[in-house]
Parts: C-alpha cells; sequence; structure tokens
C-alpha cells in the first residue's frame, strides 16, 4: 500500500505527527486509526461475502480484482488460448512500420498526388496531404489555427 513512501517521507510524516498531536496523544491516535482501518476492512469483506452469496454458486470463483479492466483484460490474455496465440503471431511495431514505410515510399511516386488532388500533376487545388509541411525559419512563428485551440 505504501510501496512509494521513502524514508525521508516517513521520518517527516512521524515528525509531523508528533508535532501536530504531542508524544501524549500520539499512541491513542495511532490506535483509533489502526482500529479505524481495521473496521473498513471488516466492512469491506463482509460486503464482498454477502455479494458473493446473493450472486450464487455461478459466480463462487468470481473475483472482485476483475472489476479493475486492466486486470481483466490482463487475465483474459493470458488465459485464452486463441488470444494468445493471436498475440504472439501479430507484432504491431512490425506492422506499423510496415505501414510508415509504405506510406513513405508512395510519397516519392507520381501515382500518389495524382490521386489526392484529382490531376496528373496534382495540381488540382486541393494540398497533398502525404506531403510534409515546410518547417518556417528557426525565428518564424508558425501559422495559427483557430480550430486546434
Amino acid at each position: 500500500m505504501f510501496n512509494d513512501i521513502g524514508a525521508l517521507e516517513l521520518v517527516t510524516l512521524v515528525i509531523l505527527a508528533v508535532l501536530i498531536f504531542g508524544p501524549d496523544k500520539l499512541p491513542k491516535v495511532i490506535q483509533d486509526a489502526a482500529g479505524f482501518i481495521r473496521k473498513i476492512r471488516d466492512f469491506s469483506e463482509s460486503a464482498k461475502h454477502d455479494i458473493r452469496s446473493e450472486l450464487g454458486p455461478e459466480f463462487k470463483d468470481f473475483d472482485f480484482e476483475d472489476l479493475n479492466p486492466k486486470t481483466f483484460i490482463r487475465k483474459q490474455l493470458s488465459e485464452n488460448e486463441d488470444l494468445r496465440e493471436l498475440r504472439t503471431s501479430f507484432d504491431l511495431k512490425k506492422e506499423i512500420h510496415e505501414v510508415a514505410d509504405a506510406v513513405n515510399d508512395r510519397a516519392s511516386d507520381a501515382s500518389v498526388p495524382a490521386a489526392v488532388g484529382g490531376g496528373t500533376d496534382g495540381s488540382a487545388g486541393t494540398p497533398d496531404l502525404l506531403k510534409k509541411p515546410e518547417r518556417p525559419d528557426p525565428g518564424e512563428r508558425p501559422p495559427f489555427d483557430a480550430d486546434a485551440t
């Protein structure tokens, strides 16, 4: 629960607790906080038990951690054989690089401006979307686009 708290933060919290509550009241405050956390845990466990009993026997292996989408997807990907096979056969980075290479190679062909611009020389009035825009000079500001803001 507190894996990301370092030693310096812990010492700071102890010093603040001693300054705020005083050394004589601090043990009572710690006992009250521990009791409160214990009551919250008991309440949570009884709620989980009630939900499991209300769902019936078909949900006896239901795990509340599956309600977290990341955990649910990770569990489904590791258990389902078809998805595991698909995951090992499909390399997304490779596919992206292949598509990017194909787009970059086509950008140098004469057929792309004709297809995009409508004419054989690409001068039909529509901009070539595959052509990289020219960079402005270092001292020049980029054009303002009101729709983008």
